[in-house]
């Protein structure tokens, strides 16, 4: 693969890049670039991983140094799993075997736990420098990364660490290409920014989309902090977990909101550009005869001149995604099967905790 075939698989699906330029430029000089992921250890997978599993097997198969960073730190300071650092590591180790299962090649991509970098005090001076170059108000613009809103005003001082950890973390691993969501953008341009004032170099970013919610409503402006319309582990009834039944799977679609040739918000037409495209490449769908028989497609454009015309029912389209879901996931539930410890037991709440 040419740098220029490298960078088109790095920004192929994604929603932003900082800049494509930049990218360009750091493909064409660097045969492995080093690039990173950060996940909060906080739960399940949910189907709405597979867009970030996808990209971050992009990144490897583009040659880069990929780091998976499972932030167990910046967890316990949002407050997931109770705050339990046990119960988190516990979930990140989940995570990191979740993803390998799903493809990403373990011998190509490393997963490190946050605990890593803040046992080193160069990782703490870090944190202080990049505080010490944003104000205040942009800390707490930049606390929507967290999934929480600047306004809340019972949220406990430890919060206003997590931007400046996150930006610090970038710089610390250290990182040239940030990855993540639409929700992320804030932590990269932030980090980009403290750079700029302190001379450091600066990291591109790329970003891909965020699914809806399968109940569909609320808003979605994650350049604004605005994700409550988000499909998210945090509300089971959002999504569908990791590992999942071909059943569950089947049933948490069906049961979804899909309304008739929309496409703004709505989940099963995203889980088709966002989800299997990037995947599979084709997506088909087998009706009966009646309603028109077997149809399939070649690209995203395709499948959504049919949708938004009306030729394609909401059932047809919810049956034709649960099935081209169902093998993405399925090496996740062999996995598990063998592997029960490792599998959302192992940092659930005991039973008895759980009223």
């Amino acid at each position: 693969m040419d740098s220029e075939a490298r960078v088109e698989r790095v920004l192929r699906y994604t929603r932003e890049a900082l800049t494509r330029e930049e990218i360009a430029a750091l493909f064409a000089s660097n045969e492995h670039p080093r690039a990173y992921i950060g996940f909060e250890p906080s739960g399940s997978l949910t189907i709405a991983h597979l867009v970030t599993t996808r990209k971050m097997i992009d990144l490897v198969e583009a040659g880069c140094d990929l780091t998976v960073f499972l932030a167990d730190w910046h967890a316990m300071i949002n407050d997931k799993l109770g705050g339990d650092l046990e119960r988190i590591r516990a979930s990140g180790r989940y995570m990191q075997a979740a993803f390998t299962a799903l493809g990403v090649d373990p011998d190509r991509a490393r997963f490190r736990f946050a605990s890593e970098l803040v046992a080193r005090p160069a990782y703490w001076e870090r944190v202080i420098r990049v505080a010490k170059s944003t104000t205040l108000a942009r800390t707490k613009r930049a606390m929507s990364i967290m999934g929480r809103q600047e306004e809340e005003a019972s949220l406990d001082t430890s919060k206003l660490f997590y931007p400046a950890m996150q930006a610090a973390d970038i710089f610390e691993l250290p990182v040239e290409l940030a990855y993540g969501g639409m929700d992320q953008r804030r932590a990269h341009i932030l980090a980009r920014e403290v750079a700029h004032q302190r001379g450091w170099p600066v990291p591109c970013a790329i970003h891909t989309p965020l699914l809806s919610s399968l109940k569909g409503g609320g808003r979605m402006d994650p350049t604004e902090g605005r994700t409550e319309r988000k499909m998210s582990k945090s509300d089971p009834g959002s999504s569908v977990p990791i590992p999942c039944t071909p059943e569950t799977l089947a049933e948490r679609l069906n049961g979804a909101f899909c309304p008739a040739k929309e496409v703004e918000g709505n989940p099963i037409v995203e889980l088709v550009e966002y989800v299997i495209f990037p995947w599979t490449g084709t997506f088909a769908v087998d009706r009966a005869a009646k309603h028109g028989g077997p149809v399939s497609f070649a690209s995203p454009e395709e499948f959504r001149a049919m949708w938004t015309s009306g030729r394609l029912h909401p059932q047809d389209l919810k049956t034709a995604v649960a099935r081209a879901l169902a093998p993405l996931v399925a090496p996740a539930i062999r996995y598990f099967a063998y592997h029960p410890e490792l599998g959302p037991s192992s940092f659930a709440l005991p039973s008895a905790d759980k009223s």
